[in-house]
């Protein structure tokens, strides 16, 4: 026999630097955390919601104790039992021999490692618990849907708040049960309980009690599982093409199912009789039973019924189950009530595509039954409401334009994707608008800007909110810039802005850092932040912040809290930071509400609104679920992908989600950071459950004032999840369905030159069969695996129809271009092919804005894009300069959106253009890098021959060298790519034209510029 190893020991000095160390570290552990928690509680606390504060720091709490007691304590004590009922007497063989070393080296630190052994075991138990609180919350607060899935006849609540739930305590059972088994194992073995190379014997009668015990909870437990996985084949996968219960499912696994849970707690049975009976034989043969059970009828049943009986004919058996999915799948995302619309079916099917002009595009061949018939004017005049609103400007191109009209100063910023919102004047009359809020941009300042006194506490905030209408640029010096007509500073213009400043936005989280302000000031202390410049002077105005929002940090305490939080000694050494002083932080108002509504899921697109003379931050909100039986399964990350996001937007996490719905508005107040949640979806379960267990957090519907309901959108990451379910869950017939026919599929956007998706679009347009204009979203959708248009999408923003989902089919006999197909088309275009060419060069570059698709009349869709132009040189800026529009066949490409309807309607069909000059609204300018074109509608591009003879008329002669002058000034400002030249040469050339015409006394032609 070997004699024991010694245990190293360690020396004094060594065991003293040793509990420093960990001492030190235990304590800045300890202050760091509850410095994390202290803070937030301080913030949870100014915006007023501390109950989500205590309810989630109870919940985990609860959870962490249970689960950590549980499984640290049920461990160990398993172990414990273990080591108390080890034999007294061991036969020294080889194998014990070689144990006792460790017997040795554990008795004397038993209770230690007993200790440790818990509290590892529960510290990791009780971490992974806590993470599931609101599992438990849900559970605890559940809320009846008031429908029943078709299998089992059970309330859907059952599966989306207590299936889960079940099946966490489940799975925490059995890794109690596991690690138990696993310590009792090892312990009867060290301890010799369990002797696996000794003869006689190979387990103590302790050890075999207590093993057969374990495994019959963990056979107890398995049976428990099969009855639960019953109600798991309503989440089911086997039918590959839909989700939930299948033929195989409901005619071979559920029986199987329910078979099993008999086998397994037989089995149970078994072992707890062997506690008594002392045979391995009978929990050996349940074992076997088990086994053999599971994999027969289990797995070879099931698999037997799918290949030869459902396969051969899956479209007929499938039926019923695929119904199921389409109707629950429909359900959840909200899609029960779409409205589908047969369009293009005229005879006059004038939205079909024709090739004829030898345009690139796929499947653009004309069908037989085609028509080429193209409406009139007159007929366009029932859609006035679509063609006056017809966007011109890209929120997503401008925001360099309003950079360089509208910064004002270097410290000042505009998100990279601007807003679309609407506004109704006077007359009630709405107009959609491109919004945006002057924010404070720390990452644009520079120099002396950037020490701490000036980046926390001068520059602070942002100040101004400003609007252009979405349909219209303004004509002259600034031709293809947008019409301001809200902006500025102080803010002026037709929307009135009373509280302008804007402590809170979206710029101020830089690349996942919470940029933090300390404001406030002594009573009559100047002001010392940065508010705006000094009207007419040099000067700038300041402010001191008298906002609500914002933690207190007047007490030495706090100072040195937020001085540690942010490792910053300024807190506690800097004169700017005093009694009065307070600090604001998470002010990203997305940031915001999801802190105080954990349990939502926020849109990526919080959009700016004025609302009762204040700029408020309106941020959509959803509730979800993964447990929605019968529902496909989405992800969200994927689904709310597009071309745009990470330009401005967010997509959504990659959660898997089925169930969705737009449950909450919330409001976040530029100015004080007051956050709001208005259950706008009350009737939502998951809502109602939600509200149980933070009681007082959501405001009523009821709450929601009309004006602030009015600046509501329908809100895109909730549209593009469900319209990427409408590209299959339309289609009602089940066999249709399984085989694929007639699935569709989002376009990608053929303006980035990129596979990812074509964002939606709001626009302000009529709807098939409304009389009147609704603010809308909307999308094409192609044909699957093809270029050309199959269904048009468009859901209401307006209070009285919010919600209103419509969806235009079109007839599968014709081919309807595609956006990317009429990209081509513009692109091949023999007048645009040029332009291109020469707006693509190195002083310039062309922009193509957002291709929008409108219906027209019953059976048509109109494409229209804007054309920008942007120098290649440092701050310059898109300016629109063409409209281009495609109908059917035809295109249409003009310096205006009222000339570009001209051309493909005729003379006249652009007067409801906003742009058409009798609308009595700016239009863009002609195209700064090429001359006027000679056309009827506007100048000549060569001086008039005077008729007469030069000298006749001296009012001619000065009109022909005014307009030889202006000619020779606009090549140059091409050349240069001076932009204001080239604005000021082409208001010159229009003036000289007219004076010329005067002169002549020719009646003067329609201006180009509006």
């Amino acid at each position: 026999m070997r004699p024991p190893v010694p245990v190293p020991t360690l020396s004094r000095r060594a065991k003293l630097v040793i509990g420093v160390v960990a001492v030190l570290l235990v304590l800045f552990t300890v202050v760091g955390t509850l410095t994390n928690v202290y803070v937030d509680y301080l913030w949870f606390d100014e915006t007023n919601y501390t109950e989500v504060f205590w309810t989630e720091i109870q919940t985990r709490a609860l959870l962490f104790a249970v689960a950590g007691l549980a499984t640290g304590g049920l461990v160990a004590l398993a172990i414990h039992l273990a080591y108390r009922f080890r034999p007294t007497f061991r036969p020294m063989s080889l194998e014990q021999q070689n144990l006792e070393r460790y017997r040795q080296s554990l008795e004397p630190r038993r209770k230690l490692v007993l200790t440790a052994v818990g509290v590892v075991l529960g510290l990791f138990a009780g971490f992974t618990a806590q993470g599931s609180w609101q599992t438990w919350l849900t559970f605890r607060n559940s809320t009846d849907f008031g429908r029943t899935d078709p299998e089992f006849g059970l309330d859907i609540s059952f599966f989306v708040f207590d299936y889960p739930f079940y099946r966490l305590v489940l799975g925490f059972g059995f890794a109690i049960v596991l690690l138990a088994l696993i310590g009792s194992l090892l312990t009867h073995y060290v301890f010799g309980g369990l002797r696996l190379q000794t003869p006689g014997q190979k387990l103590s009668g302790a050890a075999r009690v207590q093993l057969s015990v374990l495994l019959g909870v963990f056979l107890a437990l398995k049976s428990v599982a099969y009855w639960l996985d019953r109600y798991g084949t309503v989440y089911s996968g086997r039918g590959n093409v839909f989700t939930g219960a299948s033929y195989t499912d409901v005619n071979a696994l559920l029986p199987a199912k329910n078979i099993l849970v008999f086998v397994a707690a037989i089995c149970a049975i078994a072992f707890f009789a062997n506690i008594f009976f002392r045979n391995t034989v009978l929990p050996a043969a349940a074992l076997v039973l088990l086994l053999f059970s599971s994999l027969v009828i289990g797995v070879a049943f099931p698999a037997i019924m799918q290949q030869f009986v459902v396969r051969p004919s899956a479209d007929q058996r499938e039926a019923a189950y695929i119904e199921r999915a389409i109707q629950s799948t429909r359900d959840a995302y909200d899609l029960s009530d779409v409205q589908f619309v047969d369009y293009g079916t005229d005879s006059g099917d004038d939205g079909a595509a024709d090739d004829d002009s030898g345009e690139a595009g796929d499947d653009t061949g004309t069908d037989a039954g085609e028509s080429t018939a193209t409406p009139s004017p007159a007929d366009l005049a029932g859609d006035a409401g679509t063609i006056s609103n017809a966007r011109l400007l890209d929120p997503n191109v401008l925001q360099p334009t309003f950079l360089a009209r509208q910064q004002i100063r270097n410290v000042y910023g505009f998100p990279e994707t601007l807003d679309i919102d609407r506004y109704t004047d006077a007359n009630g009359v709405t107009q959609d608008y491109v919004v945006a809020v002057r924010e404070l941009d720390s990452s644009a300042l520079s120099g002396n800007q950037t020490n701490w006194i000036n980046q926390h506490t001068v520059y602070t905030h942002g100040n101004g909110f400003v609007a252009a209408p979405a349909n219209q640029v303004v004509s002259g010096e600034g031709g293809g810039e947008p019409n301001f007509t809200t902006g500025d500073l102080p803010t002026s213009g037709n929307i009135d802005v009373e509280q302008s400043r804007i402590y809170y936005g979206e710029l101020l989280n830089v690349n996942g850092t919470d940029e933090y302000s300390v404001v406030g000031a002594p009573e009559g202390a100047s002001p010392r932040e940065f508010d705006r410049p000094q009207s007419g002077s040099e000067g700038q105005v300041n402010n001191t912040y008298d906002g609500e929002g914002g933690v207190s940090i007047g007490s030495f305490f706090r100072q040195l809290t937020y001085a540690i939080y942010y490792r910053e000694r300024n807190f506690l050494l800097s004169g700017a930071v005093n009694d009065n002083s307070k600090v604001l932080y998470v002010r990203d108002p997305r940031d915001r509400v999801e802190k105080v509504a954990p349990y939502l899921q926020v849109d990526g697109d919080p959009y700016p609104a004025v609302v009762d003379g204040r700029v408020v931050w309106i941020v959509d909100a959803y509730t979800t679920s993964d447990a929605y039986p019968y529902s496909a399964l989405q992800s969200l990350g994927e689904a709310t992908t597009d071309s745009l996001t990470g330009a401005g937007t967010s997509a959504l996490p990659n959660d898997q989600v089925n169930y969705v719905r737009n449950s909450v508005k919330a409001t976040v107040d530029a100015g004080d950071g007051t956050v709001t949640l208005y259950a706008f979806e009350d009737d939502d379960p998951v809502l109602q459950t939600f509200m149980k267990a933070f009681p007082g957090t959501i405001e009523p519907a009821s709450e929601i004032s009309d004006e602030l309901r009015s600046h509501f959108r329908y809100p895109e990451d909730l549209f593009k999840l469900q319209r990427d379910v409408l590209t299959q869950y339309h289609v009602d017939n089940p066999s249709d369905f399984y085989n694929a026919n007639d699935f569709w599929q989002v376009p990608s956007d053929p303006t980035e030159n990129t596979a990812d998706n074509q964002p939606p679009y709001y626009v302000l347009s009529q709807r098939v069969g409304e009389p009147n204009s609704t603010f809308q979203l909307t999308s094409a959708l192609n044909a699957l695996n093809r270029e050309n248009l199959s269904a048009y999408v468009s859901v209401s923003s307006d209070p009285e129809t919010y919600g209103e989902m419509q969806v235009l089919q079109l007839p599968g006999n014709t081919q309807f271009r595609g956006p990317r197909q009429v990209f081509q088309s513009f692109n091949t275009n023999s007048e645009v092919r040029p332009d291109l060419t020469l707006f693509d060069s190195s002083s310039s570059q062309a922009v193509f804005g957002n291709l929008l698709t409108l219906p027209i009349g019953t059976s048509g869709l109109l494409y229209v894009e804007p054309l920008y132009v942007q120098g290649t040189a440092e701050n310059s800026f898109p300016l629109l300069q063409k409209v281009l529009v495609n109908y059917g066949d035809r295109v249409g490409y003009g310096d205006t959106f009222a000339e570009a309807l001209d051309q493909v309607f005729g003379d006249g069909a652009g007067d409801a253009a906003a742009d058409s000059g009798t609308g009595g609204t700016p239009a863009p300018v002609p195209d700064p890098t090429t001359t006027p074109p000679s056309d009827p509608a506007g100048p000549s591009t060569e001086a008039p021959a005077d008729e007469g003879g030069a000298g006749e008329s001296p009012s001619l002669d000065a009109a022909v060298t005014d307009i030889n002058d202006a000619l020779s000034a606009l090549a140059e400002a091409q050349r240069s790519g001076d932009f204001e030249g080239i604005g000021r040469a082409q208001a010159d050339l229009q003036a000289a034209i007219e004076a010329y015409q005067a002169a002549s006394g020719q009646s003067a032609p329609a201006s180009p510029t509006g």
